[in-house]
C-alpha cells in the first residue's frame, strides 16, 4: 500500500561537509613520518615527525618524540621536538614539551612546562624570500578568559 523509496547510497555518504579527524588511539605507536591534510588527535605515540595541514591534539596520554609542523595545536600531553605552528598554539596545564616554540599565538595554561626558546612571528608578513617584513602592529587577545602571549 505504502511505497517507500530508498536513499541512494551516495545521498547519503555525501562526505562534501563531513570533515575527517584521524586519531593514534591510546597504545597505538607509530615510527616514521606521520602527514596528513586533516586535522588529528594524539593519544598514543608517534615517534617521528607530525605534519598536519589542519590542528594537532596532543592528549594528555599523547606522546611526540619529534617536530610538529601544523596550522593549530593544543597540547596536553608530552612533546620532544620543535613545534612550528602558523596559527594558534595552546600549551595545558599537562603539557610537558622539550624544544622550541614558533606560533603566532600562543596560550600558556597555569601548570604547562616548557623547556626551550619562544619565537612569536606574524606568518603572513613573511615574503617569500623568506624575509621578514616591519608589522609592528600589536597582536589582539582573542577571548577574555585567555591570554595571548
Amino acid at each position: 500500500m505504502f511505497k517507500h523509496k530508498k536513499k541512494s547510497a551516495s545521498s547519503k555518504n555525501d562526505n562534501s561537509t563531513i570533515s575527517s579527524v584521524n586519531m593514534v588511539s591510546e597504545g597505538t605507536e607509530i615510527i616514521g613520518t606521520l602527514i596528513t591534510k586533516s586535522d588529528t588527535r594524539v593519544a598514543g605515540k608517534v615517534e617521528g615527525e607530525a605534519k598536519v595541514a589542519g590542528k594537532i591534539i596532543v592528549a594528555s596520554t599523547g606522546h611526540v618524540d619529534g617536530n610538529i609542523k601544523s596550522e593549530d595545536a593544543d597540547i596536553a600531553g608530552r612533546v620532544e621536538g620543535e613545534v612550528h605552528v602558523t596559527g594558534k598554539l595552546t600549551l595545558r596545564q599537562s603539557a610537558v614539551v622539550q624544544g622550541d616554540l614558533h606560533a603566532q599565538c600562543l596560550i600558556v595554561e597555569e601548570g604547562a612546562t616548557f623547556n626551550g626558546t619562544c619565537h612569536m612571528r606574524d606568518y603572513d608578513a613573511e615574503n617569500t624570500d623568506g624575509k621578514k617584513q616591519d608589522n609592528s602592529k600589536p597582536s589582539a587577545i582573542k577571548d577574555k578568559d585567555s591570554v595571548a602571549v
